[in-house]
Protein backbone atom coordinates (compact mmCIF):
# COMPACT_ATOMS: atom_id res chain seq x y z
CA UNK A 1 0.00 0.00 0.00
CA UNK A 2 1.52 3.54 -0.49
CA UNK A 3 -0.07 6.20 1.29
CA UNK A 4 0.28 9.86 1.31
CA UNK A 5 -0.54 12.18 3.63
CA UNK A 6 -1.01 16.23 3.45
CA UNK A 7 1.88 16.13 1.43
CA UNK A 8 3.15 19.86 0.40
CA UNK A 9 5.86 20.84 -1.93
CA UNK A 10 7.71 23.75 -3.47
CA UNK A 11 10.75 23.87 -6.43
CA UNK A 12 13.01 26.47 -5.04
CA UNK A 13 11.74 29.97 -6.31
CA UNK A 14 8.37 28.50 -7.26
CA UNK A 15 5.04 28.76 -6.57
CA UNK A 16 3.65 25.48 -4.39
CA UNK A 17 3.47 23.18 -6.72
CA UNK A 18 1.91 19.98 -4.80
CA UNK A 19 -0.71 21.53 -1.62
CA UNK A 20 -1.99 18.94 1.20
CA UNK A 21 -2.32 15.78 -1.20
CA UNK A 22 -3.35 13.15 0.67
CA UNK A 23 -3.98 9.94 -0.96
CA UNK A 24 -4.12 6.09 -0.75
CA UNK A 25 -3.17 3.32 -3.25
CA UNK A 26 -3.91 0.18 -2.72
CA UNK A 27 -1.63 -2.93 -3.50
CA UNK A 28 -2.89 -4.28 -7.32
CA UNK A 29 -4.61 -0.82 -8.14
CA UNK A 30 -4.40 0.63 -11.56
CA UNK A 31 -4.30 4.40 -11.18
CA UNK A 32 -4.09 6.55 -13.83
CA UNK A 33 -2.88 10.46 -12.95
CA UNK A 34 -4.11 12.77 -15.18
CA UNK A 35 -3.89 16.61 -15.07
CA UNK A 36 -2.64 19.70 -17.00
CA UNK A 37 1.10 21.09 -17.67
CA UNK A 38 2.24 21.91 -14.07
CA UNK A 39 -0.66 20.39 -12.08
CA UNK A 40 1.92 18.34 -10.05
CA UNK A 41 1.47 14.53 -11.84
CA UNK A 42 4.97 14.24 -12.07
CA UNK A 43 6.04 15.96 -8.67
CA UNK A 44 4.06 13.92 -6.71
CA UNK A 45 4.93 10.35 -8.64
CA UNK A 46 8.43 11.00 -8.09
CA UNK A 47 7.48 11.50 -4.24
CA UNK A 48 6.14 8.21 -4.23
CA UNK A 49 9.61 6.66 -4.51
CA UNK A 50 11.75 9.19 -2.96
CA UNK A 51 13.68 10.82 -5.94
CA UNK A 52 12.10 13.70 -4.37
CA UNK A 53 11.78 13.54 -0.65
CA UNK A 54 8.56 15.32 1.03
CA UNK A 55 8.71 18.83 2.30
CA UNK A 56 5.89 18.80 4.20
CA UNK A 57 3.18 15.81 4.81
CA UNK A 58 4.14 12.22 4.40
CA UNK A 59 4.78 9.55 1.82
CA UNK A 60 4.80 5.73 3.11
CA UNK A 61 5.01 2.52 1.29
CA UNK A 62 4.41 -0.53 3.08
CA UNK A 63 5.32 1.16 6.25
CA UNK A 64 8.62 2.44 4.75
CA UNK A 65 8.67 6.75 5.24
CA UNK A 66 9.96 8.84 2.53
CA UNK A 67 11.25 11.08 4.96
CA UNK A 68 13.63 8.61 6.98
CA UNK A 69 16.96 8.54 5.33
CA UNK A 70 17.58 4.89 6.75
CA UNK A 71 13.87 3.73 4.80
CA UNK A 72 14.97 5.09 1.34
CA UNK A 73 17.18 2.25 -0.22
CA UNK A 74 14.52 -0.20 0.66
CA UNK A 75 11.73 1.99 -0.71
CA UNK A 76 13.28 2.11 -4.01
CA UNK A 77 13.66 -1.33 -4.59
CA UNK A 78 9.29 -1.69 -3.55
CA UNK A 79 8.73 1.22 -6.08
CA UNK A 80 10.23 1.04 -9.59
CA UNK A 81 9.43 4.75 -11.24
CA UNK A 82 9.54 4.66 -15.47
CA UNK A 83 10.06 7.59 -17.23
CA UNK A 84 8.70 9.54 -20.43
CA UNK A 85 12.14 9.46 -22.30
CA UNK A 86 13.47 5.91 -21.89
CA UNK A 87 16.80 6.77 -22.56
CA UNK A 88 17.18 8.43 -19.62
CA UNK A 89 17.49 5.56 -18.05
CA UNK A 90 19.44 3.21 -19.96
CA UNK A 91 23.04 2.73 -18.80
CA UNK A 92 24.52 -0.21 -20.35
CA UNK A 93 26.13 -0.89 -23.99
CA UNK A 94 24.16 -4.27 -24.34
CA UNK A 95 19.97 -5.23 -23.88
CA UNK A 96 21.13 -7.65 -20.81
CA UNK A 97 23.91 -5.66 -19.12
CA UNK A 98 21.17 -2.76 -18.73
CA UNK A 99 19.02 -4.88 -17.01
CA UNK A 100 21.17 -6.54 -14.70
CA UNK A 101 22.58 -3.27 -13.19
CA UNK A 102 20.32 -2.67 -11.03
CA UNK A 103 21.08 -6.51 -8.90
CA UNK A 104 24.15 -6.24 -9.68
CA UNK A 105 24.26 -2.87 -7.17
CA UNK A 106 22.74 -4.33 -4.66
CA UNK A 107 25.19 -6.93 -4.79
CA UNK A 108 23.63 -10.27 -5.35
CA UNK A 109 25.38 -13.54 -6.74
CA UNK A 110 25.85 -13.97 -10.06
CA UNK A 111 23.53 -16.84 -10.56
CA UNK A 112 20.50 -14.45 -8.72
CA UNK A 113 20.94 -11.68 -11.19
CA UNK A 114 21.35 -13.75 -14.12
CA UNK A 115 17.94 -15.35 -12.87
CA UNK A 116 16.31 -11.83 -12.43
CA UNK A 117 17.79 -10.57 -15.91
CA UNK A 118 15.86 -13.48 -17.61
CA UNK A 119 13.14 -12.81 -16.01
CA UNK A 120 13.27 -9.26 -16.14
CA UNK A 121 13.28 -9.40 -20.22
CA UNK A 122 10.56 -12.43 -20.59
CA UNK A 123 8.32 -10.60 -18.89
CA UNK A 124 8.65 -7.61 -21.30
CA UNK A 125 8.82 -9.87 -24.37
CA UNK A 126 12.64 -9.01 -25.31
CA UNK A 127 14.76 -12.19 -24.29
CA UNK A 128 15.89 -12.52 -27.80
CA UNK A 129 17.12 -8.89 -28.18
CA UNK A 130 19.34 -9.26 -24.98
CA UNK A 131 22.42 -9.02 -26.79
CA UNK A 132 21.28 -5.67 -29.20
CA UNK A 133 22.47 -2.23 -28.27
CA UNK A 134 20.11 -0.07 -26.92
CA UNK A 135 20.71 2.13 -29.53
CA UNK A 136 19.67 -0.26 -31.81
CA UNK A 137 15.96 -0.18 -30.43
CA UNK A 138 12.89 1.14 -31.73
CA UNK A 139 11.06 3.23 -29.33
CA UNK A 140 8.71 1.17 -27.95
CA UNK A 141 11.43 -1.57 -27.63
CA UNK A 142 13.56 0.92 -25.46
CA UNK A 143 11.11 1.94 -23.23
CA UNK A 144 10.25 -1.75 -22.72
CA UNK A 145 13.98 -2.16 -21.95
CA UNK A 146 13.42 0.23 -19.35
CA UNK A 147 10.45 -1.56 -17.47
CA UNK A 148 12.32 -4.38 -17.81
CA UNK A 149 15.62 -2.77 -15.83
CA UNK A 150 12.88 -1.35 -13.24
CA UNK A 151 11.21 -5.01 -13.23
CA UNK A 152 14.88 -6.67 -12.32
CA UNK A 153 14.71 -4.94 -8.96
CA UNK A 154 11.44 -6.74 -7.90
CA UNK A 155 9.10 -3.67 -7.14
CA UNK A 156 5.57 -4.36 -5.61
CA UNK A 157 4.84 -0.92 -7.65
CA UNK A 158 5.50 0.69 -11.06
CA UNK A 159 5.05 3.97 -11.81
CA UNK A 160 5.11 5.02 -15.39
CA UNK A 161 5.69 9.08 -16.08
CA UNK A 162 3.81 10.19 -19.54
CA UNK A 163 5.55 6.37 -20.86
CA UNK A 164 3.86 6.47 -24.46
CA UNK A 165 4.40 10.81 -25.28
CA UNK A 166 7.75 9.88 -27.03
CA UNK A 167 6.39 6.61 -28.90
CA UNK A 168 5.02 5.85 -32.58
CA UNK A 169 1.39 3.79 -32.50
CA UNK A 170 3.41 0.14 -32.02
CA UNK A 171 5.57 1.55 -29.27
CA UNK A 172 2.62 2.83 -27.85
CA UNK A 173 0.44 -0.09 -28.12
CA UNK A 174 3.80 -2.85 -26.95
CA UNK A 175 4.00 -1.02 -23.77
CA UNK A 176 0.22 -0.53 -22.77
CA UNK A 177 0.32 -4.82 -23.31
CA UNK A 178 3.18 -5.20 -21.32
CA UNK A 179 2.06 -3.34 -18.40
CA UNK A 180 -1.43 -4.56 -18.36
CA UNK A 181 -0.05 -8.25 -18.32
CA UNK A 182 2.28 -7.14 -15.75
CA UNK A 183 -0.69 -5.92 -13.38
CA UNK A 184 -2.95 -9.14 -14.27
CA UNK A 185 -0.57 -11.63 -13.95
CA UNK A 186 1.60 -10.46 -11.54
CA UNK A 187 -0.66 -8.06 -9.40
CA UNK A 188 1.57 -5.37 -9.78
CA UNK A 189 0.19 -1.99 -9.00
CA UNK A 190 0.64 0.44 -11.76
CA UNK A 191 -0.07 4.43 -11.30
CA UNK A 192 0.26 5.66 -14.81
CA UNK A 193 0.65 9.37 -14.84
CA UNK A 194 -1.00 10.57 -19.05
CA UNK A 195 -2.60 13.73 -20.78
CA UNK A 196 -4.49 11.23 -23.40
CA UNK A 197 -8.09 9.66 -21.80
CA UNK A 198 -7.76 6.09 -23.84
CA UNK A 199 -4.21 5.50 -21.83
CA UNK A 200 -6.72 5.55 -18.70
CA UNK A 201 -9.27 2.87 -19.90
CA UNK A 202 -7.70 -0.34 -18.45
CA UNK A 203 -7.73 1.57 -14.92
CA UNK A 204 -9.47 0.86 -12.25
CA UNK A 205 -9.05 4.24 -10.98
CA UNK A 206 -8.61 7.73 -12.08
CA UNK A 207 -6.92 10.97 -9.90
CA UNK A 208 -7.31 14.54 -11.16
CA UNK A 209 -4.73 17.04 -10.07
CA UNK A 210 -5.24 21.07 -10.56
CA UNK A 211 -2.80 23.58 -9.06
CA UNK A 212 -1.59 20.64 -6.97
CA UNK A 213 -4.67 19.31 -5.27
CA UNK A 214 -6.30 16.31 -6.02
CA UNK A 215 -10.35 17.16 -7.61
CA UNK A 216 -11.01 14.18 -8.71
CA UNK A 217 -10.62 10.56 -7.51
CA UNK A 218 -12.69 7.49 -8.08
CA UNK A 219 -13.88 5.17 -10.99
CA UNK A 220 -12.37 5.31 -14.42
CA UNK A 221 -16.00 5.30 -15.60
CA UNK A 222 -17.30 8.34 -13.82
CA UNK A 223 -14.13 10.48 -14.55
CA UNK A 224 -14.64 9.39 -18.51
CA UNK A 225 -18.58 10.66 -18.41
CA UNK A 226 -17.57 13.90 -16.91
CA UNK A 227 -17.39 16.00 -19.79
CA UNK A 228 -17.17 19.50 -17.15
CA UNK A 229 -14.26 17.74 -15.53
CA UNK A 230 -12.89 17.26 -19.20
CA UNK A 231 -13.70 20.66 -20.25
CA UNK A 232 -12.10 21.76 -17.39
CA UNK A 233 -8.54 20.07 -17.44
CA UNK A 234 -8.65 20.93 -21.28
CA UNK A 235 -8.61 17.06 -21.71
CA UNK A 236 -10.15 15.77 -25.43
CA UNK A 237 -11.93 13.14 -25.26
CA UNK A 238 -10.69 11.03 -28.55
CA UNK A 239 -13.74 8.96 -30.88
CA UNK A 240 -12.21 5.57 -29.50
CA UNK A 241 -13.34 6.81 -26.01
CA UNK A 242 -16.65 8.35 -27.20
CA UNK A 243 -17.53 4.82 -28.77
CA UNK A 244 -16.60 3.02 -25.99
CA UNK A 245 -19.27 5.50 -23.48
CA UNK A 246 -21.87 5.73 -26.19
CA UNK A 247 -22.07 1.93 -26.57
CA UNK A 248 -21.76 1.22 -22.65
CA UNK A 249 -24.73 3.82 -22.21
CA UNK A 250 -26.89 2.29 -24.88
CA UNK A 251 -26.39 -1.08 -23.16
CA UNK A 252 -25.16 -2.30 -26.64
CA UNK A 253 -22.84 -5.35 -25.23
CA UNK A 254 -25.20 -8.58 -25.03
CA UNK A 255 -28.18 -6.22 -24.00
CA UNK A 256 -26.41 -5.23 -20.55
CA UNK A 257 -24.22 -2.85 -19.16
CA UNK A 258 -20.51 -3.78 -19.64
CA UNK A 259 -17.33 -2.69 -18.12
CA UNK A 260 -14.80 -0.71 -20.75
CA UNK A 261 -13.11 -3.81 -20.88
CA UNK A 262 -15.13 -5.57 -22.33
CA UNK A 263 -16.68 -3.00 -24.28
CA UNK A 264 -13.47 -2.43 -26.26
CA UNK A 265 -13.06 -6.08 -26.92
CA UNK A 266 -16.45 -5.82 -28.63
CA UNK A 267 -15.05 -2.99 -30.71
CA UNK A 268 -12.36 -5.08 -31.62
CA UNK A 269 -9.77 -3.11 -29.76
CA UNK A 270 -10.59 0.00 -32.19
Amino acid sequence: MIEIRDLSFAYPGSAQVLDRISLTIASGDYVGVVGRNGSGKSTMVRHLNALLVPQSGTVLVEGLDARNAKDRAALRQKVGLVFQNPENQIVGTIVEDDVAFGPENLGLATPDIRRRVDEALARVRMTELKGRSPSTLSGGQKQRLAIASVLAMLPAHLLLDEPLTMLDPQGREEVLEVVGQLHREASITVVWVTHALEELLPCNRVVALERGRVIFDGATEAFLDDAALHKRLELRVPPMVRAVLELRKAKLVDGRPADLGSLLEALGGC
